[in-house]
């Protein structure tokens, strides 16, 4: 494959700030507005290698080999295009320019007088910006406010903004127990998709505790606000994979990022048959940390025994107040059944979609216990949801009809 007609960069000596900044000119140039993505980069002494493709090219080139279309991501191409756009992309000579040949592309050279090896970092973020990310497993929490479209305009800022500050707040809390959640959040109009920007065990552990504080924080506020300030949620927790990009506006892609793919799709189900006040748990298996400490060995773990793991993680929390109470302890469990040995199992739903496609989850309970105050319960508890005529079976959360049509709870017959 030939080299490439160098690109100048606007400014070409100078500061390191100003050769970062002219980079990301020069970018901006191969991006042509969202028109372009960058996939990877590679620096060489000649200046730095860029290879960029049109934005519906993933989609065409992943399905190129296309043999079963109902599972397409599982292709050779999709598993190629999700590893290259997965972590980090600076590549090596070999490696990038065999990329190339296979995408059959054309990689773009920038003359830069940046220090491929100081400036790596600040290089590949700025190459992220301009591309979309694959993310294979991350913790996701979508919180849908209840009725949000029967509310009056300023009664919906209003929830919108309570929403909004009882997510800061939560993270605040959490931050005084030394557990920080750098989290990111999209609006869906009726609430928030969050997410932690640390993909790690430890990071989606973490996101769990938001949930809880938040939920909290929003149920304490509820007993003291007045009607249609502050929303009554449906949440839904869930462990997956999605896509990740910048929002294309204006002249330049935002520094806000927006996230698309399983995980979002499992929320949206979950939530669409939630009632108010209710947290589902997607069904997934995942890695925990054995303990809290950042040396912790790593396990494998599903759903119910995620939430066993957290139950251990929240000791941190005693002492967090809560609207002026102090918590004294914190307990999260499925709900669950009660075999003939008297042991207790989460129970599974299945859930049905209007499009006839099935889901898994399982029903969050929390209790909070506070000096001085009776008990905070959380969430649905068992007598209010559908039950299965044999004991351990599933219950079915059925939806049908059209999107408007609010679902139905049936249990399996």
């Amino acid at each position: 494959m030939s080299r490439p007609t160098p690109t100048q960069p606007p400014a070409s000596r100078g500061s390191r700030r100003s050769q970062l900044r002219a980079f990301e000119e020069a970018l901006r140039e191969q991006w042509r507005l969202g028109q372009n993505i960058i996939l990877c980069w590679c620096p060489m002494p000649e200046g730095i290698y860029l290879l960029q493709a049109p934005h519906y090219y993933l989609g065409q080139f992943s399905s190129l080999s296309e043999a079963a279309p109902a599972d397409r991501l599982d292709l050779l191409n999709g598993r190629f295009i999700r590893h290259l756009i997965a972590g980090r992309r600076q590549l090596g000579e070999a490696d990038f320019f065999s990329t190339a040949k296979r995408l059959g592309l054309e990689p773009e050279l920038i003359v830069s007088a940046l220090s491929t090896d100081s400036d790596a970092d600040a290089i590949e973020q700025i190459v992220k910006r301009y591309s979309i990310s694959y993310v294979e497993s991350r913790a996701v929490l979508l919180f849908d406010i209840v009725d949000f479209s029967l509310y009056t305009p300023f009664e919906q800022s209003s929830q919108l903004n309570s929403l909004s500050y009882t997510l800061n707040s939560a993270a605040n809390k959490l931050r005084s127990k030394r557990i920080s959640v750098d989290f990111a959040r999209t609006t869906t109009g009726d609430g928030f998709y969050i997410w932690n920007r640390d993909p790690s065990p430890r990071g989606n552990m973490e996101l769990f505790l938001l949930m809880l504080v938040a939920v909290a924080d929003n149920a304490l506020a509820r007993r003291k606000a007045r009607s249609g300030t502050v929303p009554v949620l449906r949440t839904a927790f869930h462990i997956g994979s999605h896509f990740e990009f910048s929002q294309v506006e204006g002249f330049n892609p935002t520094l806000y990022t927006y996230i698309v793919g399983d995980v979002t799709i499992e929320l949206a189900r979950m939530v669409e048959i939630a009632r108010g006040g209710q947290i589902l748990i997607g069904e997934f298996t995942t890695q925990v940390p054995t303990s809290g400490r950042e040396e912790a060995l790593l396990m494998e773990a599903d759903s119910t025994h995620f939430v066993q793991r957290a139950d251990k993680w929240l000791e941190p929390l005693r002492g967090l107040e809560l609207s002026g109470a102090h918590v004294e302890a914190i307990q999260c469990q499925l709900s669950g059944e009660t075999g003939v040995s008297a042991g207790q199992s989460a129970r599974r739903f299945r859930i049905t979609d209007k499009h006839g496609r099935t889901h898994h989850a399982y029903n969050l309970r929390i209790n909070i216990y506070t000096s001085g105050h009776r008990p905070l319960l959380l969430g649905i508890q068992g007598s209010e949801l559908p039950r299965a005529e044999r004991s351990g079976s599933e219950a079915e959360l059925v939806q049908k009809g059209r999107r408007s049509q609010r679902p139905r709870l049936l249990p399996e017959e």
